[in-house]
């Protein structure tokens, strides 16, 4: 299987790279191929006077390929220019990458977790599962927040079509996860007898019965409110390394749009996020 990594050559990708159990993982979910992707500013010109940018680009994306390849996986690199999420998307489709690794950094001054632009739009035009890694800074160095990464899985449904298909995840990562979460949130305004409500435990019940077949420990909830809220409410009680989830809704143009509830859990949780597209 082949995954596009994203890099913008910083430390804190450095870190995820660097990190023997984030690899190892990506390992158990099948990934032996990795396209290490860094885009630069198509107003950057490499030929300035003084300037080593391209030096510079080079010897850092070789030394994360050798990293990489020092774990046994196969590495192509490529440097391009352009608009990020384009490019990396682009590549995706090209080379029919199985999934998208990005990393996500920061808070807002509220103590908010956002992901920036490029993750943002990477996510809303993925056309293969997109993993958002989160690395965080502790003791002014950055740090992976999870670094096994699909150990503790928090799955979120509302038994959409596109919900089923990121609970189809659980088959790569069923030899790296040891526990997961299945919850459904009902909306506040729906009533008992409402198609997705009386059902919504027996249809957990029965996901859960797949994952236990295959050793993997697994508790249902169904919980009532705002979905976005909920599921980061049970993210804080349940501690998953991943969050799993859809995303919903296409335009015509074939450019998928995040809905409300996946963008604000991408946004906004403190676990990677592993986000499924709708089928193209």
């Amino acid at each position: 299987m082949r995954a596009v990594y994203a890099t913008d050559l910083s430390s804190a990708i450095d870190t995820a790279i660097d990190s023997r159990i984030c690899l190892k993982c990506l390992g158990r979910y099948g990934i032996d191929e990795i396209d290490l992707i860094t885009v630069t500013s198509p107003n950057i010109t490499a030929g300035m006077p003084g300037s080593d940018i391209a030096g510079q680009t080079k010897r850092g994306l070789q030394r994360q390929q050798q990293q990489l390849e020092s774990e046994g996986f196969t590495v192509n690199t490529h440097i391009v220019r352009g608009t990020p999420h384009r490019r990396i998307n682009g590549l995706a489709e090209q080379v029919h990458a199985d999934l998208i690794i990005a990393g996500s950094r920061g808070q807002s001054p509220l103590k908010q977790r956002f992901i920036g632009s490029t993750v943002r739009n990477i996510a809303r035009t993925a056309v293969s599962p997109l993993l958002v890694q989160r690395i965080v800074e502790r003791d002014g160095a950055p740090e992976v927040a999870n670094k096994h990464l699909f150990r503790r899985m928090l799955y979120a449904t509302d038994f959409s079509e596109n919900a089923e298909r990121a609970f189809e995840q659980f088959h790569r990562t069923r030899e790296a996860t040891h526990e997961a979460t299945l919850l459904h949130v009902r909306p506040p305004d729906r009533r008992a007898g409402d198609d997705g409500v009386d059902d919504a435990e027996q249809r957990l019940k029965s996901m859960a019965e797949t994952l236990q077949e295959n050793g993997i420990e697994t508790t249902t909830m169904v919980r009532e409110g705002e979905a976005a809220e909920e599921i980061l409410a049970v993210e804080d009680e349940v501690d998953p390394t991943t969050v799993l989830l859809g995303g919903r809704g296409r335009s015509r143009l074939r450019r998928l749009l995040l809905g409300s509830t996946s963008e604000d859990v991408t946004a906004r949780a403190d676990s990677n996020v592993l986000l499924v597209p709708p089928a193209r």
